[in-house]
């Protein structure tokens, strides 16, 4: 069996091809990222709001006017 000598060409197109992949995944993670932190925000806006109501309603103070 003879074995073929790796030389710097065969090197630099293995990282090129790994590189390439890297690249791929990576765009593709940052749009389900992107998507993700989108949503907890609306999530998390939305549950201070109806928190904020709930809390709101509990403790608001009632004014009763009498005219004299």
């Amino acid at each position: 069996m003879t074995e073929r000598a790796i030389n710097p060409q065969d090197i630099e197109q293995k990282f090129r091809s790994i590189q390439g992949e890297i690249e791929t995944v990576s765009t593709d993670s940052k749009k389900i990222i992107q998507i993700a932190a989108g949503v907890g925000a609306v999530l998390t806006v939305a549950i201070i709001y109806f928190l904020g109501r709930r809390s709101g309603k509990r403790n608001s103070t009632v004014l009763e006017i009498r005219r004299l």
